[in-house]
This record gives structure tokens, C-alpha cells and sequence, in this order.
């Protein structure tokens, strides 16, 4: 009977890389956890520490340091960093090195009410808690808080931090009642009456003229309020 050697070698090289791949996984299930990394992707204004995250994780699952990888439940504590109100996504993952790292992406403020209540409003118009290891410099937002007026005033925040003027220069949004809205501004001392947030573009488009060219004449201070309700007009008022 004829040996076939190749089919025997081949047999030979699977029963080698299985014995390999086996060995690996347990070796790989014996390692320990030898330290906690987080990681703050893109803004650095941390509204949640590294601390809080520790924490968090021990609260849930016990002391982490020198527990075996097997008994990682990676996707659970993904789950339970991601619940935190100030963590928008987050990445859990034991490292080569047997770090247990935590990549997190934190929610961010673009305004905060002062009303009956106080929190941010987040980039995608969602109430934020208030942190309590860090204050946001956003816009102020005051005056009648309905959910209807904050739905106009997340609009009219995405304009301004789509602008580099207005988001360097308006610090607070007042609401009168519902499509009458008021922008306050850093360094004067008139208000900005912008109305509805109908036509935006062009009521800003119109207002960033006026101011250029009343700061080139220096009478910026000489107006209370500067009125971009009417169609394509800036209607002042003079202190």
C-alpha cells in the first residue's frame, strides 16, 4: 500500500497550529490585568476625570487589577461607561500589554440654560448634566425655557458655532417667548434682536456688515439694541 506523505504532513501541520493556537488562548486566558488606562478622544475640557471612570468600573465590577482576561466581560463594561450622561461613545479593550484601556468620547455643550432648572445642551440639542469637575464656556441661555423655544435655540447655536465671529463674540441667548429670541454680546453693550429663526443666514449676513462698519466708524457704543426682525434690514436703536 502506498503512503500518501503529503496528506500525512498536511495532517501533521494542522495538529501543530492547532496545538499552537490552543496553547496561545490559554495563555492568552491566564492574562492579568496589570493596570487602567483612559483615554479622552478629541475635546480636552473633561467633564467626566479618569478617576470617575475607575470608579465607575469598580462600582460595577469589582477590583480589576491582576483579574484574569477570561473573566473580562469587555462588552458589559463598555455598556456601563457608555451610560454615564457625560460620555457620548466609548471603546473598551484589554491592551498586549494587559492594560485595561478605556477610549472614551465625552458629549459636547454648545449652551447652557438657566432656567427652573440648569444643564447644557448638547451638540445634538440633548440636555447634559452640569459637571461637577468642569464649566463649559458656552452661551448663556435665559428667559422663557420651553421645549419648543429650545428646539429654535439649537438652531440658532449651530449657526453661531458654524461662525467663527458669532461664536467668539455671543455669550448669551435670551428668549422672550417663542420666535423672538435675543443674542447678547461680549464686548458691547446693545442686544441683538433677531426675532424668528427664519432667514438666519441673510438676518447675520446683514448684521456682521452693520457691525464692521460701525466698529470702522467707533459707534458701536452709542446703539441699545440692534433690531434683524425686519426683511433685510438693521433697524437700530441709539442709547
Amino acid at each position: 500500500m502506498r503512503v500518501n506523505w503529503n496528506y500525512i504532513k498536511l495532517v501533521g501541520l494542522l495538529l501543530v497550529i492547532g496545538g499552537l493556537y490552543a496553547f496561545s488562548s490559554h495563555r492568552s486566558g491566564l492574562r492579568k490585568v496589570h493596570g487602567v488606562k483612559v483615554e479622552f478622544v478629541g475635546d480636552q475640557n473633561l467633564y467626566i476625570t479618569q478617576d470617575m471612570v475607575n470608579k465607575l468600573l469598580i462600582q460595577k465590577f469589582g477590583s480589576l487589577e491582576n483579574l484574569p482576561k477570561e473573566k473580562l466581560v469587555l462588552n458589559a463594561m463598555e455598556k456601563a461607561v457608555a451610560a454615564n450622561k457625560m460620555v457620548k461613545s466609548a471603546q473598551v479593550y484589554l491592551t498586549v500589554d494587559g492594560e485595561l484601556a478605556s477610549k472614551i468620547v465625552q458629549r459636547k455643550p454648545i449652551g447652557r440654560v438657566e432656567g427652573n432648572s440648569k444643564f447644557y445642551m448638547d451638540d445634538e440639542g440633548k440636555r447634559m448634566p452640569l459637571s461637577r469637575v468642569y464649566s463649559a464656556r458656552v452661551p448663556i441661555i435665559t428667559g422663557e425655557i420651553t421645549g419648543e423655544s429650545l428646539e429654535d435655540v439649537y438652531e440658532i447655536l449651530k449657526y453661531i458655532n458654524a461662525d467663527d465671529f458669532l461664536r467668539k463674540n455671543v455669550i448669551g441667548i435670551h428668549i422672550e417667548e417663542v420666535e423672538s429670541y435675543q443674542l447678547k454680546f461680549r464686548m458691547e453693550n446693545f442686544v441683538v434682536h433677531l426675532g424668528s429663526i427664519e432667514h438666519m443666514e441673510e438676518k447675520f449676513s446683514n448684521f456682521k456688515a452693520f457691525y464692521a462698519k460701525a466698529q470702522r466708524d467707533q459707534t458701536l457704543e452709542k446703539f441699545a439694541v440692534v433690531n434683524l426682525e425686519f426683511n433685510n434690514q438693521v433697524v437700530c436703536t441709539k442709547i
